[in-house]
């Protein structure tokens, strides 16, 4: 048995409860803290799969049934049907590290409500979002709000009582993926402080453009975006190319993080695309490249043929998807570039199932900025509207 797994089991044994609210017991939510077991009291461990749940995004599910969700939005959903449900998190190595910046940050909503939203800054933490006495059928939503890179969670087996039980919610009409960086990310969106750095704690992926847009088409979605990266480079403050923070070298793994799903890291494995066939792609790519592309043709040169490139990927790993290629949030300066990579890619491939859309520059003096200069929550329901509006046309929705 690794040190780990025995912290873990420690752990549980000594894990003080954090709860969300949404109780019909005291406010606290508490489970029954009585010496029974759970085999005493009846309860029995349910793996969150495709069997027992609605998986949101690309997901891991370990030797251990612990799921995994390491990128932006991922998580799960599923009807819930009984009196009282509890939800068990661990967290990564991060959570473990007392790197406050970077614990990751999860959700839990209960029909549609956030109930649940927290830090998650120990090794094992146990939400109780629907407490009561008498049965009830409710819709849970569990969300990753943080990004990938920084850190990540897994949801263990949740223990039902008996007569309790969780299934998947429906699929929606269509399904979406986003590809992009922080701004897909929502990256300082609850911090008003355009002076202020990045922390996992200001970052929200539901007030975003890319979960906003889903919402209003009533899509399924999945996301791959970490913030800083780029087509062909990171984000770069001395004009010199980072090109280890490059989008295309991990879009066909489970993603990339600092921190691990449990005992993998999801950068060394491959993901199966077979598990979500999205009908349409928007890739949002370019606002880090710009920093080190400039007003260097060179450059923008490059980052065209490295967007060409990374669009064969997508099409080999998405043959059927409409892929909508967008820039302009945070500057548009390599807009024309997107608009030359999606004309070169279908010239050499014949592929016309591409378009690029401009999505307007965030105006400060009209709708101000967050953390780090990025767009407030009003600049992601704009881009959001107009987003949604290109999709509604180009897919017929």
């Amino acid at each position: 048995m690794t040190k780990r797994l025995l912290a873990m089991l420690c752990a549980v044994l000594i894990c003080t409860c954090a709860v969300g609210c949404a109780s019909a017991k005291d406010s606290a939510g508490q489970a029954d803290s009585s010496s029974q077991t759970e085999e005493d009291k009846g309860m029995k461990g349910t793996q969150l799969t495709a069997e027992s749940a609605k998986l949101v995004g690309r997901t891991y599910l370990a030797e251990n049934g612990t799921l995994w969700c390491g990128l932006s939005g991922s998580g799960a959903e599923f009807e819930f049907t009984g009196k009282n449900l509890d939800i068990m998190v661990e967290t990564d190595k991060v959570g473990w590290s007392g790197q406050v910046d970077n614990y990751a940050r999860i959700a839990i909503y209960v029909d549609g409500e956030r109930v649940v939203d927290d830090m998650l800054n120990e090794g094992l933490k146990k939400y109780s979002p629907i407490q009561g006495d008498s049965e009830v059928t409710k819709t849970v939503r569990i969300v990753k709000l943080s990004e990938t890179a920084m850190s990540c969670f897994g949801i263990m087996p949740i223990q039902l009582e008996d007569g309790a039980s969780i299934k998947p919610t429906a699929e929606k009409a269509h399904k979406i993926e986003f590809i992009g960086d922080s701004i897909t990310c929502g990256y300082g969106v609850d911090d008003e402080d355009p002076t202020h750095k990045f922390k996992t704690s200001t970052e929200d992926v539901t007030r975003a453009y890319a979960y906003k847009t889903a919402q209003a088409l009533d899509a399924d979605y999945s996301m791959f975006s970490i913030s800083g990266w780029g087509i062909i480079s990171g984000w770069t403050g001395d004009g010199k190319q980072k090109p280890e923070q490059q989008i295309p070298l991990y879009y066909e793994k489970l993603g990339f993080t600092y921190g691990g799903f449990g005992d993998i890291m999801p950068q060394e494995t491959e993901w199966d695309f077979s598990l979500y066939k999205p009908e349409l792609i928007v890739i949002n790519l370019g606002t880090n490249d710009d920093s080190y592309c400039g007003s260097h043709e060179d450059r923008k040169q490059a980052y065209v043929e490295g967007y060409v490139e990374f669009l064969k990927t997508v099409r080999k790993d998405n043959p059927d998807a409409r892929i909508l290629c967008v820039l302009g949030i945070m500057g548009d300066n390599l807009y024309p570039s997107v608009e030359e990579a999606v004309s070169r890619y279908t010239e050499e491939t014949g592929d016309s199932n591409i378009s690029a859309f401009h999505l307007e520059p965030q105006d400060q003096a009209e709708d101000g900025l967050v953390a780090d200069y990025h767009p407030t929550e009003k600049t992601h329901t704009k881009a959001s509207e107009a987003l949604t509006a290109e999709i509604r046309s180009i897919m017929g929705w």
